[in-house]
């Protein structure tokens, strides 16, 4: 079927008007569909695509004006083009049709070959609305995509402003608590396997943690080869940033167990988690990504890079937040980097967990 065919619904309750129509238009290629009243016709259109109505106006049940007022206000029909053909020749007729939204008006008996020059504009019409209906379609899925993406790279409130000014996006927020993790001896491991294998390895690990980020509604920052950081309290603010990043750095050791069950390998993992104040947000204008600044920043790293395997060490800040909800052990104090002598914490597990609900240093006074 070229362009100027298509598929035309005839609706008329008279027997010969309809076989009338059906021979002349499939003498000019078309293909035909009938009903023998409106209800039909609507019934009709509930299951069937067609390219152009020819519609009566004066039938039983529902008559024309009736039919093309349903039609217009249906968003799945409206974009069908009518053409109206009845006896009605007056001029109030011719009106209220076209106000109601029919392409065109034809009185009958209608000439041959006004009806065929109708129905061709109206078939273009119809393709030319198709191409754009499907344009915007495939520009909407792009945008769609677009916008997935973005959303992959930066939480969604730094999106929209990055969407309203192509400036560096600066927050400060007064407290939130940063995590970093760290598979032990991964380098090491680098140099023994390939570069396909060590993507596929960390990619299941960092999926799962992901899924972690996203449950405990947290914000994750970054992965550097094998390291992992996320973030509580930020870019919207909470007071259970501390339990939150807690509780995450708690599953992600045992998503690294279950990993090694799964898969036979025995990797350990160094997490360091402190909490204060940070600056968050994308600076340059090339290949940016959403991150954080400050010393806490930098307290978490050392937490990390200090820890030891398998342990999850805390900077005193993180412990004042969690000491009455998690249960330590006092590391005591140890020399930092950059900062000189500090006293830290192990995070050992949450509070109900513990058989008293004591800190471990309680049994040593």
């Amino acid at each position: 079927m070229n362009d100027e065919q298509g598929t035309v619904l005839i609706v008329d309750d008279i027997e010969a008007n309809r076989d009338l129509l059906s021979r002349r238009l499939q003498k000019q290629g078309h293909s035909i569909v009938i009903a023998e009243n409106g209800q039909q016709a609507i019934d009709l259109l509930k299951g069937q695509s067609v390219d152009v109505i020819l519609l009566d106006i004066m039938m039983p049940q529902l008559n024309g004006y009736e039919v093309l007022g349903y039609l217009k206000s249906s968003p799945a029909l409206r974009h069908i083009p009518v053409i109206m053909i009845s006896a009605l020749n007056d001029i109030e007729s011719v009106v209220r049709c076209i106000e109601l939204g029919a392409e065109d008006y034809l009185f009958k008996p209608f000439n041959p070959t006004l009806l065929k020059a109708r129905i061709g504009a109206c078939l273009e019409k119809k393709r030319l609305r198709d191409q754009e209906q499907a344009y915007l379609k495939r520009l909407q899925e792009e945008q769609e995509k677009s916008e997935r993406l973005l959303l992959s790279i930066l939480p969604k409130s730094v999106a929209e402003q990055l969407k309203q000014s192509s400036s560096a996006i600066a927050d400060t927020f007064p407290e939130a608590t940063v995590l970093f993790a760290d598979i032990v001896g991964f380098t090491q491991l680098s140099s023994q396997r390939s570069a396909l294998e060590i993507v596929t390895l960390l990619n299941k690990i960092f999926s799962a943690f992901d899924q972690l980020a996203d449950t405990h509604g947290l914000e994750k920052i970054k992965t550097i080869g094998d390291a992992y950081m996320v973030v509580g309290g930020l870019p919207t603010p909470s007071k259970h940033h501390a339990a939150a990043i807690a509780a995450m750095a708690l599953d992600m050791q045992h998503a690294i167990a279950q990993f090694n069950q799964e898969t036979g390998e025995s990797f350990k993992m160094r997490i360091g988690v402190s909490t204060g104040a940070v600056a968050a947000g994308v600076i340059g204008t090339r290949k940016f990504i959403y991150d954080l600044w400050g010393d806490t920043v930098n307290m978490a790293s050392r937490m990390e890079s200090q820890g030891a395997a398998g342990c999850i060490q805390v900077t005193a800040s993180t412990y004042d937040c969690l000491h009455d909800q998690y249960w330590f052990e006092k590391r005591g104090t140890i020399e930092v980097r950059g900062k000189g002598e500090m006293v830290t914490y192990w995070l050992k597990g949450r509070r109900e967990e513990h058989p008293f609900g004591l800190e471990i240093d309680d049994f040593r006074a």
